[in-house]
């Protein structure tokens, strides 16, 4: 049987997450439904891009108008689900008054700001302090970075207020809409195929190339041209003015010998596959200098699920390990979330026996991305969504363990984001 203990803390996390699951439904129906949004509204003309307050009667009224209706939602909704608890006479149903208490806690909290209680908004209201970020957005849990972006990037995304499960659900935990996003390795099949799908979320899509040809996708019919820069392996540094217009960069270009196993062959392998990327990541890093670069830049870096799996082509799996583990390494103390693409087989110039369509892995990519799936993995292969995760949990305590801790975020400048 299960221990009584467990069973009091299994109903006590329940009826929080059912509490935050009715305050993120409220606060996006509010975006949604006009009545509430004319008082939701008043929440989002209170704060300039730094997070100051522009009007502390705004400020107030605020609270009035959305934080305490919202809590009282809340409140209302964990007594339903006490009395339904009770109906079905689950054991130890008055345990979901923990709920009740802890929607009771954020309209008492709420309350105290709208009266303009003295330091009230400063030990309650923690994702609207003002100040640098800390951290990047989290995964899980909503801060500041995170909720920022509710703000002044998409305010019809990022709609959770404690937990991101909300968000990711529906497909808001990032949105891509008016993002600039360049992909390299634009020329081939999954470089055109991922400009074509972020394009349909709404991005501005830059494709980074060696070919000299113009890169044009087929959407709905229609050849439409995207920009395109040219580059070479080598010459990475030439780009850095480009890069620090990128929002996302998605580092795609690659190179697969097959089984040469020549000088050549290895150079190529390493340079294209590990070095490459790698200098592109570390340029687009140097561009981050703002707590706007920290919420909205990312860098996504296709490694393949060659990281654990054999592909057939040791070179090839080699160098993407090295790719693959040189990440996981930067992602300890990066300024920003940078995400791996761990792909199966997919048809294309570099593998044409693949057995995915490009077209598909695009799509899975995108949706997985937009619900903050930091590890992205797309494949036929059910062995790598097992070993995946337990090689990269396993390298990166190692690399914890025995590197030195360096300085996770930039100096920002000017101290906040501009008004």
């Amino acid at each position: 049987m299960i221990n009584t203990g467990i069973i009091i803390i299994i109903i006590a996390l329940i009826s929080v997450l059912w509490a935050e699951f009715i305050r993120d439904f409220y606060h996006t129906l509010s975006h949604y439904w006009q009545p509430l949004y004319n008082l939701h509204n008043w929440h989002h003309r209170v704060f300039r891009r730094d997070l100051s307050v522009i009007n502390e009667t705004i400020y107030r009224k605020a609270h009035w108008y959305n934080d305490v209706p919202e809590s009282l939602v809340m409140l209302l909704f964990s007594f339903f689900l006490v009395g339904l608890m009770y109906t079905l006479s689950i054991s130890y149903y008055w345990v979901g008054w923990f709920g009740s208490l802890y929607c009771l806690s954020f309209s008492i909290t709420a309350m105290a700001r709208g009266l303009g209680i003295p330091s009230a908004d400063e030990l309650t209201d923690i994702t609207h302090r003002q100040g640098d970020f800390e951290s990047i957005p989290s995964n899980w849990f909503v801060n500041r970075s995170y909720h920022w972006r509710h703000h002044f990037d998409n305010q019809n995304a990022y709609f959770c207020g404690t937990f991101t499960l909300v968000d990711k659900i529906m497909g808001t935990a990032l949105s891509l809409k008016k993002k600039r996003i360049g992909v390299t390795g634009a020329s081939g099949s999954l470089g055109k195929a991922l400009l074509k799908e972020l394009s349909l979320k709404g991005a501005k899509v830059v494709a980074f190339t060696s070919s000299s040809e113009e890169i044009t996708i087929n959407i709905d019919g229609k050849n439409t041209p995207i920009k395109t820069i040219c580059w070479s392996v080598g010459s990475e540094s030439k780009l850095l003015a480009n890069l620090a217009e990128i929002d996302i960069l998605i580092l795609n270009h690659g190179i697969n010998v097959h089984g040469e196993k020549t000088d050549d062959a290895i150079r190529k392998s390493y340079e294209i596959n590990a070095f490459s990327s790698w200098r592109l990541m570390e340029l687009f890093l140097k561009n981050i200098s703002s707590n706007e670069d920290i919420v909205r830049k990312e860098i996504w870096v296709n490694t393949s699920e060659a990281e654990v799996n054999p592909a057939f082509s040791p070179l090839y799996e080699l160098s993407k390990r090295t790719m693959g583990d040189l990440v996981t390494l930067r992602r300890l103390d990066a300024p920003i979330i940078i995400r791996k693409l761990i792909l199966g087989p997919f048809k294309s110039n570099l593998n044409p026996i693949g057995v995915m369509s490009p077209d598909w892995v695009a799509k899975q990519i995108v949706n997985l991305a937009i619900r903050d799936f930091r590890d992205i993995i797309v494949t036929i292969n059910p062995i790598t969504y097992l070993a995946f995760p337990v090689k990269e949990l396993l390298v990166s305590t190692y690399f914890k363990l025995f590197t030195k801790n360096q300085k996770n975020l930039p100096t920002i400048k000017d101290s906040t984001i501009n008004n």
